[in-house]
């Protein structure tokens, strides 16, 4: 039996908070049977995916495919042109809610293609973790039949789960609110083609000598139409919350890391001034807030967490709180060109994973697209 100790970051997902999920449709008929087996092989390199949680550790023993893999063929076709909203209620029960394991994948075989619907528990990884093991799972399904292939993939794509090398942590607190999911919310989405976000970027480095991002520019924007939709829930003050990838700046993580490396940036703004601001001034806060992430300033981070950990509160261990403000989650850079699994690359890519007071940047060849949940 292998395990682990989670993550001092991996407590804010102990209690099943926030699955990462994805619908991915394919107008060609993928070989599941090269999937399957695929699973299979990579259980033993992504083994924390296929293990249990019980009080701050992950078990893994063996791979047991009916508790991670479902496949059903239905006699009609997939519309892709359906309403965001349908397919979202059509497809987000799919996967069970209660998954004995960490990781969940449903198969749905249509007259006129594939779906796909991965199911990962935020315990296990974040977003890039997700699209990691993706990607591998795709690169070895394709050559699942020629094993110098196989082996080669396996090698150069191996992970590491030193989740605590950074400080040694033991998580021992067991009993924590189950999440509870709400259907009842409103998404909305916003087309911003992509040149707008390029002329704010120039236009701040002209006026105001402030080198500025893509992101900065969308999450200003995103905070911006969330107050206008929501400000009664708000009041005087606002928080923005934007989780950083810190794996290129922590060597001991590195690309490899399979896990949550992640940190989440609180901006507390005046509900006023985001409503009497322009985008690109947000922006310019925005740019101003971010911090520099190294590794001192990373441990100090995982610290603060240890110190809620100790005080018992355990209510306070939440990406954000949907009461005081909104999180918003950057897809725009989705490793689509990676998830051929035999039949191209996907044909339709939907997130199923929608929160209240949440917004997704998500992209195509021209625009971003910005999806508020409210």
């Amino acid at each position: 039996m292998r395990k682990i100790n989670i993550s001092q970051i991996d407590t804010l997902f102990a209690n099943g908070n926030y699955p990462i999920e994805f619908l991915f449709y394919y107008k060609g008929r993928l070989k599941t049977k090269r999937i399957r087996s695929a699973l299979t092989k990579l259980s033993s390199d992504f083994w924390p995916l296929f293990g249990e949680y019980k009080s701050g550790i992950i078990y893994f023993d063996n791979y047991s495919e009916n508790e991670c893999f479902d496949e059903e063929v239905v006699d009609q076709e997939f519309d892709a042109a359906e309403t965001n909203i349908n397919i979202y209620m059509k497809y987000a029960r799919i996967n069970p809610s209660d998954m004995k394991k960490l990781f969940y994948l449903k198969i749905i075989q249509y007259r006129n293609g594939t779906i796909l619907i991965p199911k990962m528990n935020h315990l296990a990884g974040d977003g890039y973790s997700y699209f990691y093991f993706l990607s591998t799972l795709s690169a070895v399904s394709r050559n699942m039949f020629i094993p110098f292939k196989t082996n080669l993939t396996r090698s150069l794509y191996r992970p590491h789960h030193q989740r605590t090398i950074l400080k040694e942590f033991l998580f021992t607190e067991s009993i924590l609110k189950p999440f509870r999911h709400s259907d009842q919310f409103t998404i909305e989405f916003e087309e911003i083609p992509r040149q707008d976000v390029w002329i704010a970027i120039k236009d701040v480095a002209s006026k105001f000598n402030c080198r500025i991002s893509t992101n900065d520019v969308l999450s200003a924007l995103a905070i911006k139409k969330s107050v206008k939709l929501q400000k009664e829930y708000f009041g005087d003050n606002v928080q923005l919350t934007i989780p950083i990838d810190v794996r290129r700046q922590i060597n001991e993580y590195g690309q490899k890391y399979f896990g949550n490396g992640i940190m989440l940036k609180v901006i507390n703004f005046k509900t006023k001034y985001i409503e009497n601001s322009s985008a690109n001034e947000i922006a310019i806060e925005i740019r101003k807030s971010m911090p520099s992430v190294s590794k001192d300033a990373y441990i100090k981070y995982l610290e603060e967490l240890e110190a809620i950990i100790t005080a018992g509160q355990t209510d306070k261990l939440k990406p954000f709180d949907p009461r005081q403000g909104c999180l918003v989650t950057n897809l725009s850079k989705l490793p689509v060109d990676r998830l051929n699994f035999g039949m191209g690359n996907p044909d339709l890519i939907f997130p199923l994973t929608i929160e209240k007071k949440s917004t997704a940047i998500l992209a195509d060849k021209d625009n971003f697209l910005l999806r508020f949940a409210y």
